[in-house]
């Protein structure tokens, strides 16, 4: 015997019941469209919208920190209150010897205002003096040519990288100026890499507006001895900053001769830190884009649980002469439950293709070079938001079907 469910002329029956009352099935429907569409649209853009501020942070070690001093605020060892103190060489070389969790130990300089000049152009911004492993904490872009090397910085050579909008001031209409001279300070360079950033992290200033020299060579050139303006570190996986902090600064303030409990002499940037306050700022959007999506949902449910009851009571003689004449009670159950799929299955389905074209217009509109935001939603997670919400409309009609099934075939038939 064949099922109720596979018969096509139950289907075309359902299509004409649903159809009889335009207005009423499309109000319906368009609420279930619209549920689904706002849980696919909230969960989808999400994610994209975490992935658009992450690119903030495109080629920054996550699991990195800053070391800034500051004045001390209290006498320690016969030095005064406010002694401003400096980082040096030793500095680092004490801490990759102390802290093994470390994977990077490296420090940075920086000028602001020093005067750039090729020829007639000038340009005035800011120099870093960096060694090879400030790769390690932000990779730049490399238009041409390279970065700094070991020998670069061994060798004190007169080197630099140029950012990408000074090259752009000083040499207008070459692409390219790489093995000509730059002026920094009235000092000449020659430069071996034209270079930029993609994400918005100033460290120091914006390399595409700077020029940086080799650490060695910046440290001669504007007399900053052996002392170190920031050193920057990255740690080794599953190993935290943050757990390294307190020695840190014990390892510092001893040789420095600052107050153990001076929390103002050093800070230390964690940096895997705000990493983690995103993580859990889109763990909450996220959350709450569920909760007011499946709201929706569950709205658009209630509606189709609406429309049954309201079916069941205009079908009341219908109903009555199906079982009068033999219809099971298993076939007037079916027969209720399958308009309600039908009509969740079709809006569902609607809404979440129109989901999946909203999120692929924004994925295009915000896409770059840079990076892709990924606003769209996994297959899976459109799967579990159809087969959920057939579920549950399923369940919502199972109430009113149950009662269908239990109409009495002469009461029916009396009903007006």
């Amino acid at each position: 015997m064949r099922l109720t469910i596979f018969d096509i002329e139950n289907w075309k029956e359902i299509g004409a019941t649903l159809a009889r009352n335009k207005t009423r099935t499309f109000l319906t429907g368009f609420g279930i469209f619209w549920g689904t569409a706002m849980l696919a649209i909230l969960l989808g853009g999400a994610r994209g919208a975490k992935d658009l501020l992450m690119r903030n942070f495109n080629g920054f070690a996550t699991n990195s920190g800053i070391i800034f001093t500051s004045n001390t605020s209290m006498p320690y060892k016969g030095h005064q209150k406010g002694r401003y103190w400096n980082l040096d060489i030793t500095d680092m070389e004490r801490m990759r010897e102390a802290f093994p969790g470390l994977k990077t130990v490296t420090e940075q300089y920086t000028s602001s205002g020093v005067s750039f000049r090729n020829g007639k152009y000038s340009y005035s911004g800011a120099v870093n003096g960096a060694s090879p492993e400030y790769c390690d904490v932000m990779v730049p872009t490399i238009y041409h040519g390279r970065f700094i090397n070991h020998a670069d910085v061994s060798l004190e050579r007169k080197v630099a990288i140029v950012g990408q909008k000074i090259a752009n001031e000083l040499y207008p209409g070459d692409p390219s100026p790489l093995g000509k001279d730059i002026l920094v300070n009235g000092i000449s360079y020659n430069i071996i890499g034209i270079a930029g950033q993609t994400n918005e992290i100033n460290m120091g200033s914006r390399i595409d507006e700077s020029v940086i020299l080799p650490s060695s060579t910046y440290r001669r050139a504007f007399r900053r001895g052996n002392t170190v303006d920031v050193i920057m570190m990255v740690a080794k996986d599953g190993v935290k900053i943050s757990d390294l902090e307190p020695q840190i600064k014990r390892l510092l303030f001893v040789r420095h001769s600052i107050a153990p409990d001076d929390l103002s002499a050093c800070d230390i940037f964690d940096v895997s830190e705000q990493f983690e306050m995103v993580d859990n700022l889109f763990m909450g959007v996220s959350l709450l884009a569920f909760f007011i999506g499946f709201s929706t949902l569950l709205a658009g449910v209630i509606g189709i649980g609406n429309i049954m009851w309201v079916i069941v009571k205009e079908r009341t003689q219908e109903i009555g002469i199906r079982r009068a004449i033999g219809a099971k009670p298993s076939d007037i159950i079916v027969q209720i439950l399958s308009e309600g799929i039908m009509l969740t299955t079709v809006a569902g389905t609607a809404g979440i293709c129109m989901a999946t074209a909203a999120l692929g217009i924004t994925q295009f509109i915000t896409a770059n070079e840079i990076s892709t935001p990924r606003f769209q939603m996994q297959p899976g997670q459109a799967l579990t938001i159809m087969v959920t919400f057939i579920v549950l409309g399923t369940l919502a009609g199972l109430i009113p079907a149950v009662k269908a099934m239990k109409i009495k075939p002469v009461e029916a038939l009396n009903d007006k």
